[in-house]
Order: structure tokens, then C-alpha cells, then sequence
């Protein structure tokens, strides 16, 4: 099955049937995610042929003609993030010089997102230096889920659709959680997500202020917490978990506050050492994330559960082609993070 419609163009006494047609591929950073929002839209993933010659060069040519295509090219940020960012650049190039109609990056974990403004002198802002990587390699759209900051936006000179997966998380937080629940925010920096979990749950909202030691970025200090959790049942709301300090050091704070129980919940899981060790030896008893980023069986650990965000990119990947509204699918949820 393939997703097309006709348009009629009437031009003088000519009538012209233009065919649109929707063409999904994928990179080799996350295939069963591609799959996985393949099958949800009817559709089969076409061939990219993605290899390296042997001094590592990526290179790709697609299967079919694309020519006048509608193309989804889905690849996820995944470590090793500099490959999966170029492997995606060179099938946007490839696509574009095979004369795609219209061309969409992706990117269900948008790389280099935390490097979004300068925090002191001489540093990049590398997540603007991706976008025009992007831009340039010649996307017509971009398509992501909870970036890092919602004015990476604004580092982009052609449309973004910022999906969430606030629904989806909020969902399994609706079956599993207890009446006594408090969202927690990890830090001021997103309190307004957490806000927004507590809203749509009906619960009270904390959080906690850290910092981290001069020099230290793996290193977190979790300082007080603000808001009343004794006695009660956290579940802490951020966008990804790193290396797992800021949802371990938030945690043990809540605990000494008086929580009884504590659940780590996240977007993007890139788990990068040492964080299952520490999650593992934390006293969090739940970790849930999503499939935005591939996790191999042989590092899962007990406490974590992986939740699939394929029907919601699928659902905007079908109203893209179609013209649709896409923040109508959040109720508006998705324009600010």
C-alpha cells in the first residue's frame, strides 16, 4: 500500500494530473522505530543501500525513483552521533539531487540539542551548526520530538513540526501511577513540562534545585526541593536521561524529603556510562522512556520500560503529507517546551 493523491491542474485548454506520492527510508541508526512508523502508515520502507567504503565514506543511493516524491527520511541522532547526523545529511543530498518533490528530515532525537546557546565564552552553539548542516543538504522540513529547548526552532529557515510524547507518557503514568502522585521537575529549567505533566494528570508539581560543580558536567548537586513529597509518590519528568546524575542525585534528595517511592520518566533514554549502573543502584524503582533511541537487549536493566512514540510520528508524517495541522494531534501541547 502506498499513500497518493491526485491534484488537478487546469492549465488553458491542457488538463494535467500531477501524482503525489509519500516515499519513507530509513538510516541505520534506529530501523525498527523506522519499521515500526512504517507499518502504521501502510507504507514500505524503501531501499537507501547505505554503506561505507573501506576508509569509512558513507554512501547511498536509493532503490527507486523519487522524482517528484513526497520523502520522509526517518534517523534518529543515535550514538555514534556524529555518523548518524552525516549518514542522514547524505541522504538528504542524495534525495535532492534525484529531484524529490519535498524533502523531510526525521529526527526523532535531534543531536547536539543541549549545545543550544553559549554558556560561557568561546563555546559553539553546535545545535544551530546542525540545523544548517540540514538546512544546506537541502530539507524542506523538519520533524522532532521534545527537543532539548523549544527556540531550536528558531536555528531553522524551513518549518519544524516539534512533536511530544507527553501523551504517551502521561498515558502509562494515568494506568500505573498512584492517587498520591507528584510530578517533580528535576531542575527550574523544566519546570514548565512538569507543569504541564501535573495539569493534564490532575496532580501536585515539585522541583528541585541543583547545580553542578564548576568543570564537572556529569557531576549533579541536588540542593533542596521545592514542594511537599512526604508521604508521597514522585515521579521525576525530564527530556532525556544522560548519564543518569541529575535523576539519581533528585531522586535520593526526594527520599530524604520524605517520598515514599520514586519513578524516572524520559523522552530520549541515551543511557550513555555510567548511567545503568547507577540507575540500577539507585533507589528509583521505575525508569520509563521511549524508542526515540534504540536500546539493545543486553543493556536493559529490570527497572526500565521502554514506550513506542511510532504512532505519534506517524500520525505527524501522514499530516504533513496531507496538509494537515499537526499540532491539532497535541490539542496544542507541542509548541512549548
Amino acid at each position: 500500500m502506498t499513500w497518493e493523491s491526485d491534484e488537478l491542474a487546469d492549465t488553458g485548454s491542457i488538463e494535467a494530473v500531477s501524482h503525489r506520492r509519500l516515499v519513507l527510508f530509513s538510516g541505520r541508526s534506529h530501523p525498527a522505530l523506522a519499521a515500526e512508523i512504517a507499518g502504521f502508515l501502510g507504507v514500505e520502507l524503501g531501499g537507501a543501500n547505505l554503506r561505507e567504503f573501506a576508509d569509512g565514506e558513507i554512501h547511498g543511493k536509493y532503490s527507486e525513483s523519487i522524482r517528484g516524491a513526497d520523502v520522509f527520511l526517518i534517523q534518529t541522532h543515535a550514538a555514534p552521533v556524529n555518523d548518524s547526523i552525516m549518514e542522514q545529511l547524505i541522504m538528504v543530498d542524495a534525495a535532492k539531487r534525484a529531484s524529490a518533490k519535498r524533502i523531510t528530515a526525521v529526527c526523532p532525537y535531534y543531536g547536539y540539542s543541549r549545545q543550544d546557546r553559549k554558556a560561557s565564552g568561546r563555546e559553539p552553539i553546535t545545535a544551530k551548526l546542525v540545523a544548517d548542516l540540514l538546512s544546506v543538504a537541502g530539507v524542506s522540513r523538519v520533524v522532532s520530538v521534545d527537543l532539548h529547548s523549544g527556540q531550536i526552532q528558531g536555528f531553522f529557515d524551513v518549518p519544524v513540526d516539534h512533536l511530544t510524547a507527553t501523551p504517551v507518557l502521561v498515558d502509562n503514568l494515568r494506568e500505573q501511577a498512584s492517587s498520591d502522585l507528584v510530578v517533580v521537575s528535576p531542575d527550574a529549567g523544566r519546570v514548565k513540562v512538569a507543569e504541564r505533566f501535573s495539569q493534564q494528570l490532575g496532580t501536585d508539581l515539585a522541583f528541585v534545585h541543583k547545580r553542578r560543580p564548576p568543570g564537572q558536567d556529569n557531576m549533579v548537586e541536588a540542593l533542596e526541593v521545592i514542594g511537599d513529597v512526604n508521604g508521597r509518590h514522585c515521579v521525576i519528568i525530564d527530556d532525556m536521561i544522560d548519564t543518569a546524575g541529575t535523576m539519581c542525585a533528585a531522586a535520593a534528595r526526594l527520599f530524604e524529603c520524605g517520598a515514599t517511592d520514586v519513578w524516572a520518566m524520559a523522552t530520549h533514554g541515551l543511557l550513555s556510562d555510567p548511567a545503568l549502573d547507577r540507575l540500577d543502584r539507585s533507589d528509583i524503582s521505575r525508569v520509563v522512556i521511549t524508542n526515540t533511541l534504540p536500546l539493545t537487549p543486553e543493556r536493559r536493566i529490570d527497572k526500565i520500560e521502554v514506550l513506542s512514540v511510532a504512532p505519534v510520528i506517524a500520525s505527524a508524517i501522514a499530516a504533513v503529507f496531507d496538509d494537515t495541522s499537526v499540532s491539532m494531534l497535541f490539542g496544542g501541547q507541542n509548541l512549548s517546551s
